[in-house]
């Protein structure tokens, strides 16, 4: 499965500029479904439409930095959309859902990510029937505007109809971001027909009503009335998102500043992260060849291809190499400019997205820090995203000279303590220390010091520090001990493990949501042969096993 797209080739989406409004149009092609076995009527979708999509969203961010609107709506009569599609899910094995649903999620939250920190304002123009997973990406947006012409509704199905959950987002949503009263949340989310008209308004599902005679108008206006709010630079030239440059083989991938090395036999993939090699320059004249940007974009295609191309590689051991000062310059060259530059504040939180896509990805996540490493500052949020961090106390295992100075460190900077936090809020520093704010104080004031190996196990920064003699049997032991265990206990201690704290909407639809809808998708009540989600649409109903459990 590959997730590079371009406007130019979208099937199931159109993208139109115009000045500080972008209108993102779903007309699905029926046949455009990524496998056969299912047409993709009513505007339903599956990954496919999801992953145009999010190359659109990027692309709103980093091409189009006058765009201060971006409205969502349907190109089709009477529909907005009918959500994921139903054929697509009943066929599709655990796994391949699963995936399906997080990286729909995680489109969403980047366009309220948008919405906060870019003055990027989604807006939905609900044209139709608006179902299910239609209308989660409705509730993704900050405003919603529902045709009023007496049919058309907005339903979460779900429940109802296949057995199953709104899984990618829908039910927090509704509470959470729209604050509906939880009573008509529960009427709600169990009417196969929906809500239409005032009710939908009164009840908080949507903002506004629009004849549809007005609609287009109306849209429109409330689309310029939101740009005024932005800050966006009206007049800003964008950066072309050129191509990747990828290498794939049997063995691996290769980009510029990411490899992957696959091990079938162990179960695990090797991830090694490239420092810069030059000093930082002006990101507005390098562009999408800008190291913390290029490095984003390829870490960000890597995650998502081993998610969905490699399930049974389990364990990936994150490895960096480069110069830890360079990485520092090319941090700095970010932070110090992110409040008042568009483009550095698109780096900046793409980098931080990424990163909250490595936190939610069920793989065992192991870092280790070596000689000639550069887990520093946005890099040592890598290691501090992984579930242990081991580093080597001692010379490279190559050498046998044990007074060489080549030795691991590790830095910690500014980007640890605040502009990248994980879907609770905290950041990895908070979450590894939560509520131990002495430490937390005690470590800021390391910020910009190499820190030892000694130093780093009393900072409590990292799992353990073996010495040069015993390194590879130690980890060899450790990634052993991982292949030997449960990935579905695996899965669900990491993500515990991971998240500590408050609850947020993040964390609720990537934990509590997602946790309970991967349940249900292999309860026989879903997703047996005479389950709800098998036979929807044949006419038959669905059998129950009626005892809760």
């Amino acid at each position: 499965m590959s997730f590079d797209r371009h406007p130019d080739s979208y099937r199931h989406w159109r993208l139109r500029v115009d000045g500080p409004l972008a209108w993102l149009v779903l007309d699905v092609d029926e046949q455009g479904g990524l496998v056969p076995g299912y047409e993709l009527k009513l505007n339903s979708y599956d990954l496919g439409v999801d992953i145009e999509l999010y190359d659109a969203v990027q692309r709103l961010r980093f091409e189009h930095p006058g765009v201060r609107t971006v409205v969502v709506t349907s190109g089709k009569d009477n529909v907005f959309c009918a959500g994921a599609n139903i054929r697509m899910l009943a066929g599709s094995p655990h796994e391949w859902k699963v995936n399906f649903c997080k990286f729909t999620n995680e489109t969403r939250n980047g366009m309220e990510d948008a919405t906060e920190f870019s003055g990027q304002t989604y807006l939905a123009a609900v044209n139709g029937a608006c179902a299910g997973g239609g209308y989660e990406l409705a509730l993704a947006c900050e405003h919603i505007v529902l045709v009023d012409d007496n049919s058309s509704t907005v339903a979460l199905p779900e429940v109802p109809l296949l057995g199953v959950l709104p899984g990618t987002g829908g039910l927090t949503r509704v509470v959470d971001k729209r604050r509906v009263r939880k009573d008509r949340a529960d009427v709600f989310a169990t009417r196969s027909d929906g809500v239409k008209g005032r009710t939908a308004v009164d009840w908080g599902l949507v903002d506004e009503l629009a004849p549809r005679r007005e609609f287009t108008e109306t849209v429109t206006r409330r689309a310029e009335e939101l740009a005024e709010r932005s800050t966006r630079p009206p007049d800003a030239a964008g950066i072309e998102l050129t191509p990747l440059r990828r290498e794939e083989t049997p063995e691996g991938l290769e980009y510029e500043h990411v490899s992957a090395r696959y091990d079938r036999g162990a179960g695990t993939v090797e991830l090694t992260v490239c420092g810069p090699s030059a000093e930082p320059g002006d990101p507005h004249e390098r562009g999408a060849a800008f190291w913390l940007l290029a490095l984003t974009r390829e870490l960000d295609d890597v995650i998502l291809r081993l998610r969905t191309n490699e399930p049974e590689l389990g364990t990936w051991v994150l490895r960096t190499a480069g110069d830890p000062e360079l990485v520092l310059r090319h941090e700095a060259a970010v932070l110090d400019g992110a409040a008042g530059d568009w483009l550095r504040n698109e780096i900046l939180h793409y980098y931080k997205r990424t990163l909250k896509r490595l936190d939610v990805t069920s793989r065992s996540l192991i870092a280790l820090i070596e000689p000639g490493s550069c887990f520093a500052g946005v890099l040592l949020e890598l290691a501090l995203a992984c579930d242990r961090q081991y580093m080597l106390d001692g010379p490279p295992p190559q050498i046998e000279d044990e007074d060489s100075d080549e030795r691991a460190s590790i830095t910690l900077s500014d980007a640890n303590f605040g502009p990248l936090p994980m879907g609770n809020g905290l950041t990895r520093l908070e979450s590894r220390f939560y509520r131990e704010d002495d430490h937390l104080a005690w470590l800021a004031k390391e910020r910009g010091r190499a820190l030892a190996p000694a130093d780093a196990v009393e900072l409590g920064l990292v799992t353990d520090a073996p010495d040069d003699i015993d390194w590879d049997d130690e980890i060899r032991l450790v990634i052993e001990g991982r292949r030997g265990l449960s990935p579905d206990a695996l899965t669900g201690m990491e993500a515990n493990h991971r998240f500590v704290g408050p609850e947020t909407i993040e964390t609720k639809v990537f934990g509590r949501l997602s946790a309970w809808q991967n349940w249900i998708f292999n309860r026989p009540n879903a997703a047996g042969e005479q389950g709800a989600l098998r036979r929807y649409g044949t006419g038959q109903r669905a059998v129950f096993d009626r005892k809760r459990v």
